[in-house]
C-alpha cells in the first residue's frame, strides 16, 4: 500500500481539523474549516451516525498522526515496536520523537520546506546532505549533532527559497543558518514541550488492546 498522493484537504476535511499537511498553503478562503463552517456532507453523514466509539477515536489519532508524518502502517508499527522496548521515557513521546528525527520532517522542521510531502521529495530526489554526505533515505533517524543541509547545486530550486524565505521560526531543538543552507540538530526533541496537538497515549491504547 503506497502512501495516500491524492488532494491533502480531504484528509483534514475526513478529521474534521486542520492538520497544515500543506504548510503556509493551508491558509486559504477555500477551506471550509478554515472558516468555521461545517463539512461539505457531513451534515446529512452525522445523522445517521452515533457516538464515536473509543475504538474509532483511537483509530482517528493514529490515522491523523500518520498522514501528518506521511508514514505507511508498517512503518508506524515499526516505530512503535521501537518505542515500546525503551523504558527512559513513555512510549507515546518516543514514538513522535523518533517521528520527529525522521530526516523528511527534520528538513521541513528547519524550513528548507514548505511541508512534509515536498520535504520527502527533496531528501528522495539527493538534494540533501547529512553529515557531508548525500542521503535519499527520507526516514533515516537523525542524531543529536547531526549536520543537515541543501545541496550547493539545489540551493537554487525556487521551493527551497521561497520556503527559507516564508520561514520565520524553527524548533528549539534545531539550528539553522539560512545564508549557508545549513542546520544543525541541537538536541533530540523533546515532546511535551512542542504542544504537537496529538494525544500519543490513545495511540499507545489502541495498540496495547
Amino acid at each position: 500500500m503506497a502512501v495516500y498522493n491524492g488532494p491533502l484537504c480531504r484528509v483534514c476535511r475526513a478529521q474534521g481539523k486542520k492538520m497544515f499537511l500543506k504548510g503556509e498553503k493551508c491558509f486559504t478562503r477555500k477551506c471550509p474549516l478554515e472558516r468555521g463552517r461545517s463539512i461539505p456532507g457531513k451534515k446529512q453523514v452525522i445523522l445517521h451516525m452515533s457516538k464515536p466509539t473509543d475504538y474509532k477515536i483511537h483509530l482517528m489519532e493514529k490515522q491523523k498522526v500518520k498522514s501528518m508524518y506521511g508514514v505507511l502502517e508498517r512503518q508506524f508499527r515499526r516505530y512503535f515496536n521501537i518505542a515500546i522496548r525503551q523504558k527512559e521515557i513513555p512510549t507515546g513521546d518516543k514514538l513522535l520523537e523518533l517521528l520527529e528525527r525522521r530526516l523528511d520532517n527534520v528538513v521541513y522542521r528547519m524550513g528548507f520546506a514548505p511541508n512534509r510531502r515536498t520535504a520527502r521529495q527533496f531528501v528522495s530526489h539527493g538534494h540533501i546532505i547529512l553529515n557531508g554526505e548525500k542521503v535519499d533515505i527520507p526516514s533515516y533517524i537523525v542524531n543529536k549533532g547531526d549536520v543537515v543541509e541543501i545541496k550547493e547545486t539545489s540551493r537554487q530550486i525556487p521551493a527551497i527559497q521561497a520556503s527559507i524565505q516564508e520561514t520565520s521560526a524553527t524548533p528549539s531543538w534545531v539550528d539553522v543558518n539560512k545564508e549557508s543552507f545549513r542546520g544543525i540538530i541541537k538536541e533530540i526533541p523533546n515532546i511535551p514541550e512542542l504542544a504537537l496537538g496529538i494525544n500519543p497515549t490513545l495511540i499507545v491504547e489502541l495498540y496495547s488492546k
